[in-house]
C-alpha cells in the first residue's frame, strides 16, 4: 500500500480524498494555487505545495509543477480527482514514467474513450448499444449534411474530445445544416484543441443514466448500479439519484452486466462510469468517463463502499474489496449540485462567505471545503458544495432532502440552493417524469 499520495486538484474532491487516504492511514500532499493558499484542503493535508498562481493553466494544470512537488515531497503516487487533469492521458503516461502510481485507469483507457469517435466504435464491438450516426468523423459541413439526410433530421453535431455541452449542435432542418456544423468545428477546436465532429440521431426525450463500474488488475470487474443525471441544465448535471426511478431491477441487472462486460474485456482499471441516453426502453451508449465523478456519492450511500479507497486499493494492486454476489442496494439517495451562483440568473457569485452552517442529521452528508469567512475564488468552477441524502425509498429521500436544504446556511454570496428547493416541489419530479429536457422548459415558463 502507498505511504503517500500527492492530491493532483483542489475543493471539496481534494477534501474527499484526504479524508480517505486519513481513514487507511496514508499521508496526503495538497497542491494549490497561491488563490487557494487558505482551503481546507490545504489545512489538512500532511503537507502541501504551491505549484502557482491562480489561473488553472499555470497551477493544476501545470503537469512539471505536480510531478516536481510529487518528487520534493517523496510521494508515491497521485489521485487526479475529477476535472482539470483526471482525463488527461499524457499526464497519466507521465506520471508512470516519473516512478509514480497513477490513480486511475491505464492511459490507453483515458486517450481511447477521450475520442469520442473512438470510444463509440469500441464499445460497439464490445456489445453496447449506441446511438444510430456517422461512422466516425466527418470532415466537411457535405459530408455530414449527405448523412443527416440519409439518417433523417432532428440529428446533434458532437465534438469528438468535447463534454460539458460545448462543440455541440443539433439540427431540426437541412438549411441551417451548414453553418451549425462550422460553428461546432469552431466551438470544439476553441475548446478542446481538436475540431473534429462526428454525427448522431438526436433523440427527443431520453433520459441520462450512467453505471458506475469498478475493475482490478486481477480479471475482476463489477457494475454497482446506475444513476439518474436527467436534471440538467445546458447539458450540466444539478441533480442525481440513484436508483433511477424508472428502471426495473431486470433491466438493471442487464445493462449493468452488459457495462461490467465491457470494462472486463477491455482490461480496465479503477473507477469508471458508463453513461448512456435512455429512451423508449432503450440504451444506447453517450460516453465513458474514465475517472470518479462529482456524483460518486450517490452510490456510495445506496452501497455502503468508499469508491475513493477502493481506487487507491486498486491502484496498490489490490483486488476489488467487493464481489458482485456480496454487493447489496439499499435504499435511495439523492445529489444536489450547490453552485455559488443567482438561482434564477445562472451568474457566477464569488465572494467571502460570512456564514455557514451544514446540514445534519440521520442519512444526511455534505460534502464540501468552505467554512464561515472562507472566499470563494473567481477562477474555478462555481460548485461549492455537495448535498447528498439516503432514505429507505425515494419519498423519504426527497423529504429529507427538503428538510435538509431548510437547514444549511451558506451567507455572503448567491447559491442555487433555492432551485433545487423549487425542483423538489415539483410534481413531475415527485412522481419521477422528468427527461434531459425537462428542467430546461421549466425554466423558460417560470
Amino acid at each position: 500500500m502507498f505511504k503517500k499520495i500527492l492530491i493532483a486538484n483542489r475543493g471539496e474532491i481534494a477534501l474527499r480524498i484526504i479524508r480517505a487516504c486519513r481513514e487507511i492511514g496514508i499521508e496526503t500532499v495538497a497542491v494549490h494555487s497561491t488563490a487557494d493558499a487558505s482551503s481546507m484542503a490545504v489545512r489538512l493535508a500532511d503537507e502541501s505545495v504551491c505549484i502557482g498562481p491562480p489561473q488553472s493553466r499555470d497551477s493544476y494544470l501545470n503537469i512539471p509543477a505536480i510531478l516536481s512537488a510529487a518528487s520534493l515531497t517523496g510521494a508515491d503516487a497521485i489521485h487526479p480527482g475529477y476535472g482539470f487533469l483526471s482525463e488527461n492521458a499524457q499526464f497519466a503516461r507521465m506520471v508512470e514514467e516519473h516512478g509514480f502510481t497513477f490513480i486511475g485507469p491505464k492511459p490507453e483507457h483515458i486517450e481511447m474513450m477521450g475520442d469520442k469517435v473512438t470510444a463509440k466504435t469500441t464499445v460497439k464491438k464490445l456489445g453496447l448499444p449506441v446511438v444510430p450516426g456517422s461512422d466516425g468523423s466527418v470532415a466537411t459541413a457535405a459530408e455530414g449534411l449527405k448523412i443527416a439526410e440519409e439518417m433523417g433530421f432532428p440529428v446533434i453535431i458532437k465534438a469528438a474530445s468535447g463534454g460539458g455541452g460545448k462543440g455541440m449542435q443539433v439540427l431540426h432542418e437541412p438549411s441551417e445544416f451548414i453553418e451549425r456544423f462550422n460553428r461546432a468545428r469552431a466551438e470544439a477546436k476553441a475548446n478542446f484543441g481538436d475540431d473534429t465532429v462526428y454525427i448522431e440521431k438526436f433523440l427527443g426525450n431520453p433520459r441520462h443514466i450512467e453505471i458506475q463500474v469498478f475493475a482490478d488488475t486481477h480479471g475482476n470487474a463489477i457494475h454497482l448500479g446506475e444513476r439518474d443525471c436527467s436534471i440538467q441544465r445546458r447539458h450540466q448535471k444539478l441533480v442525481e439519484e440513484g436508483p433511477s426511478p424508472v428502471l426495473s431491477d431486470e433491466l438493471r441487472e442487464e445493462i449493468g452486466s452488459l457495462a461490467a462486460r465491457t470494462v472486463r474485456e477491455l482490461g480496465y482499471r479503477g473507477a469508471g462510469t458508463i453513461e448512456f441516453l435512455y429512451e423508449d426502453g432503450k440504451f444506447y451508449f453517450m460516453e465513458m468517463n474514465t475517472r470518479i465523478q462529482v456524483e460518486h456519492p450517490v452510490t456510495e450511500m445506496i452501497t455502503g463502499i468508499d469508491l475513493i479507497a477502493e481506487q487507491i486499493r486498486v491502484a496498490a494492486g489490490e483486488e476489488l474489496s467487493v464481489k458482485k454476489e456480496r454487493l447489496r442496494f439499499r435504499g435511495h439517495a439523492i445529489e444536489i449540485r450547490i453552485n455559488a451562483e443567482d438561482p434564477s440568473t445562472f451568474t457566477p457569485s464569488p465572494g467571502k462567505i460570512t456564514q455557514f452552517h451544514a446540514p445534519g442529521g440521520l442519512g444526511v452528508r455534505f460534502d464540501s471545503a468552505i467554512y464561515g469567512g472562507y472566499s470563494i475564488p473567481p477562477y474555478y468552477d462555481s460548485m461549492i458544495g455537495k448535498l447528498i441524502v439516503h432514505g429507505r425509498n425515494r419519498g423519504e429521500c426527497i423529504r429529507r432532502l427538503k428538510r435538509a436544504i431548510r437547514e444549511t446556511v451558506i451567507d455572503g454570496v448567491k447559491t442555487t440552493l433555492p432551485l433545487h428547493e423549487w425542483i423538489l416541489n415539483q410534481e413531475d419530479f415527485v412522481t419521477g417524469n422528468y427527461t434531459i429536457h425537462w428542467l430546461e422548459n421549466q425554466l423558460k415558463n417560470r
